[in-house]
Parts: C-alpha cells; sequence; structure tokens
C-alpha cells in the first residue's frame, strides 16, 4: 500500500518548516503566510498528492471540522440553495456539513440534534425555528454554539440570517394597490413561524398605508402546496373572492393557482396571484409568478460565515442579518379587469 503522503513530505518539498505548512493550507491562517511562500506550499502539496487529516487536525485543535444542520423539508426548492451556500463557505476552510431532514417532526428533530452532538459537531445552522422553540432553548442552555437560519426563535438570542421579509411583502402590496386592487387578501403561514408573523405585520402595515385598500389575514396550516389549495378552496366555496392574493410563500402561490382552476376562475383575469422566496420552477408556472425573491445561497453562506465567526471566537452573539428581497413581477398580476366568480 502507497505510504501517505504527510505534512513533513510538503515541507520538505516546499523547502519550509511544518508549522509554515499547515498554516499556508488552512483558510483560517494561510493569510499569516507570505503570499508567494503559501503559493510554493500548495503547489508542493498537489504535486505529492497530499490530502489534510482532519481527524488528526481535530485532535490538535479539539474541534470535528464538521457543522450540523438542521433542515425541516430537503424537497422543499427552499433548502437545497441554502445548503449550497454554507458548503460554498464551509468546504474551503476545511470543514463538512452534516445534513438531517426533519419532515417538521418534533421528534425527528431532536434525534437529529441529539446525534449530530454525539458526533461532536462544532456548531449548528438550524432552519426549523419556531416561535417558542424547546429544542432551540434547550441549545443555548448546553452552550451549543448556533446560527437560525430563514426562521428565528423568540426564546433566545441566537444570531438569525434571513431575507428582508417586511420589505418583500411591502412592495408587493404596493405593487398590486398600484395595478388598482382594493381587495387583498395574504394567505399567512403557521402562527408559530417568525417568517409568518413578520409578513403578516408587513402586509396589515403596507395595506394601511393606502386609503380605501382593504387586507386581510387568512391562516394557514402550513407553507405547502396543499395548504394553499384547501384554503383557497375555502374561501371560493363561500363566494370570498378577492382580487388580488398574496401568499406567504411560493408553495401556498401554487395552491392558490390550483384552487383558482378548480372553480374556473384565472389569473390574473380574476385574480392576481404573488409568491413569496423567488424559487427557480415559479417562472415556469402558468401564468408565470409574480414572487419576492430571496437570496437564499447568500443567506446560506452568510449563516455559515457567522457561525465559524462564533466559534473561532468561542462566543456566541446574537445579530440578524437581513439580506435584500426583490419583487419580480412577472404575468400573474395585472389590473382588475371584473368582479370575480365563483364557478
Amino acid at each position: 500500500m502507497a505510504k501517505r503522503v504527510t505534512i513533513a513530505d510538503v515541507a520538505a518539498r516546499a523547502g519550509v518548516h511544518k508549522a509554515t505548512v499547515s498554516r499556508a493550507l488552512n483558510k483560517m491562517t494561510e493569510h499569516q503566510v507570505n503570499q508567494a511562500t503559501a503559493r510554493r506550499v500548495r503547489k508542493a502539496a498537489q504535486e505529492l498528492g497530499y490530502v489534510a487529516n482532519a481527524v488528526a487536525r481535530g485532535l490538535r485543535t479539539n474541534s470535528s471540522m464538521t457543522i450540523g444542520v438542521i433542515i425541516p423539508d430537503l424537497t422543499n426548492p427552499l433548502f437545497p440553495p441554502m445548503v449550497r451556500g454554507m458548503e460554498h463557505y464551509l468546504a474551503p476552510r476545511g470543514y463538512t456539513a452534516l445534513i438531517a431532514n426533519t419532515d417538521g417532526d418534533d421528534d425527528l428533530e431532536r434525534a437529529a440534534f441529539d446525534s449530530l452532538s454525539g458526533r461532536r459537531v462544532d456548531g449548528f445552522i438550524i432552519a426549523t425555528g419556531r416561535m417558542h422553540h424547546e429544542l432551540i432553548a434547550d441549545a443555548y442552555r448546553r452552550g451549543a454554539h448556533v446560527v437560525m437560519l430563514n426562521r428565528g426563535s423568540t426564546d433566545v438570542p441566537y444570531s438569525l440570517v434571513t431575507g428582508n421579509d417586511a420589505a418583500g411583502i411591502t412592495a408587493a402590496v404596493d405593487h398590486l394597490v398600484g395595478l388598482g386592487h382594493r381587495d387583498l387578501v395574504h394567505l399567512a403561514g403557521p402562527k408559530d413561524f417568525t417568517t409568518s408573523t413578520v409578513r403578516s405585520s408587513a402586509f396589515l402595515a403596507a395595506v394601511g398605508r393606502h386609503a380605501g385598500v382593504t387586507g386581510r389575514l387568512v391562516p394557514t396550516t402550513a407553507l405547502t402546496i396543499e395548504a394553499g389549495l384547501v384554503c383557497m378552496d375555502g374561501m371560493l366555496r363561500h363566494g370570498d373572492v378577492p382580487t388580488a392574493v398574496v401568499a406567504g410563500n411560493d408553495m401556498l402561490a401554487v395552491g392558490v393557482l390550483r384552487a383558482l382552476r378548480r372553480h374556473g376562475l384565472r389569473c390574473p383575469d380574476d385574480v392576481s396571484v404573488v409568491g413569496f422566496n423567488g424559487m427557480d420552477a415559479t417562472e415556469d408556472l402558468n401564468p408565470p409568478l409574480t414572487t419576492v425573491q430571496v437570496p437564499h445561497f447568500e443567506m446560506g453562506t452568510e449563516a455559515a460565515r457567522l457561525l465559524l465567526d462564533d466559534i473561532a471566537a468561542d462566543e456566541q452573539r446574537s445579530v440578524t442579518v437581513s439580506l435584500p428581497a426583490t419583487l419580480i413581477v412577472r404575468e400573474s398580476t395585472a389590473a382588475p379587469r371584473r368582479a370575480a366568480r365563483v364557478a
């Protein structure tokens, strides 16, 4: 069996000390090495086929070089770009992300957290936050390094990375009012999600700034296509046909479009629809969906950056990073053309 290439081998090839090799090949310390020397070290490592021994590094630094990532639903197109953003930041710094999917189940979430803790991950990025969240409070009591992603928790002062939900919803309402809509409905997500609370409050505040415009909140049980379909179907069955709907996310918006078709209504002729999150597939819907686009990849990158900074400083900061949200206007919104009628 071929002999494993070591740091000593790389140091000999590059003509430097072993400590210089360690610093040059570590993204966290490479700035401590002269650029020309660092290039020589990297070239020597490449020529020899050197691969860093993460286990050995972990023993020296008391670090596993792994991050636990807890996601509520990996089939939701919202989350894969976030995970890619995390890995984009973590991998060059020698870290590996261990991904756990919970399907929104409390027991699965607890099992994932305990399993990842047992693997001695250095910290967590958690996207399953709720307003009052026992697991998150427990993690804080344990002193775990955590950054919340997309949704936060009001129980503990963990850092949160999110899109600017309030600005996005405000832009959606202003767009619809500018088209002439006066009867707006917001399909809000579950009340124990911080995203639902922020978006609902922003909707009511935005509507309140426009004279003669009414806006209603209609809660949904989940942020899924089925929940949007059931909610909108129930409204239409009772003859409640607003001229415009601002959905709490794109999945709910897809459910709204399905309900409209079932009742013989057309979008945007009868009802305009706006989504939230800006998932790639929304451009291919019929009609293409007007939506608030949120930078999911950048959110994942920023969450990873915050977490590694906290780990390096051995502290737990409490900051909120809100990344810009942009309204993307497509064909699902237009000026109201006539009073809608339920088929």
